[in-house]
């Protein structure tokens, strides 16, 4: 135990010497330098550890079942997880990443694209306007970042840290992933998304109109998909109507040269016909046949364009 201890400072040592490394190299300034090292103090506590790395080498059951305990206790203080099913809180606790915030940093800008949310686990964030008044607080068990996620919409406001926090982050992949299989807890999320604008100031309808765009865009694809079917029926009964034509044209060709091989009256007006001995002439004569010209086969084409 004793030797495992020692290997531990020797690995803690050889962190902090190579953090105070790279800060001399970067040459940072004496109050960003100090702030760096109150961060690692805080996120890590004196165990320096590649903890992703250790979860990686687990199997996925065991590295879920460690995930679930080491959020125990943010699952006990996040009401919202409360009453949730056993199976949501699990997906979502075993996509989370683990992150650290010092007082006064902005955790989310107004106006910004949010790209995940955040559960507090420990710590006192405030919700900041654009004249700078802060709206609310939140603080242990509560969660922030998923109006812009739910609305695809900017931040509607910005979340600085008034202590430091640790925080569990979301990313909107997962987000969606993981709701699209639990509708009731998306419906729950935008209950109290909605709440949140209202309090705010913010229009709760943003929640509502980004239902009906997704109404409006559903409907609009299936408007073009269904003009594009109708548009390759056309095109496919034009073909069939080509088809039909060229097959029309052989035919009268066929007839033409049957005719050529008879001799038919010739008629004298378009209700008299004369004897049958005179040969039936169209266009010109070729050997006492009749002969068919170009348009008497084509004729018929013209008439579908």
């Amino acid at each position: 135990r004793a030797q495992n201890i020692l290997c531990t400072l020797r690995i803690c040592t050889e962190q902090v010497k190579q953090v105070e490394e790279y800060m001399a190299y970067r040459k940072l300034p004496r109050e960003m330098r100090q702030r760096i090292t109150e961060y690692f103090e805080h996120r890590y506590q004196g165990k320096f550890f590649d903890e992703e790395c250790i979860l990686g080498e687990l199997s996925e059951k065991l590295r879920e079942d460690v995930i679930n305990y080491n959020c125990r206790s943010l699952v006990a203080s996040v009401p919202f997880f409360a009453n949730a099913d056993s199976n949501f809180v699990s997906d979502v606790v075993t996509k989370l990443k683990y992150e650290v915030f010092q007082p006064g940093d902005i955790i989310i800008k107004e106006g910004t694209i949010g790209s995940k949310m955040y559960f507090i686990q420990e710590g006192i964030v405030d919700i900041v306007m654009a004249n700078g008044e802060v709206a609310t607080s939140l603080s242990d068990g509560s969660y922030f970042g998923e109006i812009c996620l739910l609305t695809n919409a900017r931040r509607v406001a910005s979340v600085r840290a008034e202590t430091y926090c640790n925080l569990f982050s979301l990313s909107v992949d997962h987000f969606n992933a993981v709701l699209d299989q639990y509708p009731l807890m998306r419906r729950t999320m935008e209950s109290v998304a909605a709440e949140r604008l209202n309090k705010i100031g913010k229009n709760p309808n943003l929640l509502a109109h980004r239902e009906e765009d997704l109404g409006s865009e559903s409907k609009t694809i299936n408007a073009v998909v269904n003009a594009l079917a109708a548009e390759a029926d056309h095109v496919n009964m034009s073909d069939e109507s080509v088809a039909r034509l060229h097959a029309s044209d052989r035919s009268l060709q066929e007839l033409g040269r049957t005719l050529q091989k008879l001799t038919l009256p010739r008629p004298k007006s378009e209700n008299n016909f004369a004897s049958q001995d005179m040969p039936l002439t169209r266009g010109s004569e070729h050997n006492g046949r009749p002969s068919f010209h170009k348009s008497d086969t084509f004729h018929k084409e013209s008439a579908f364009q």
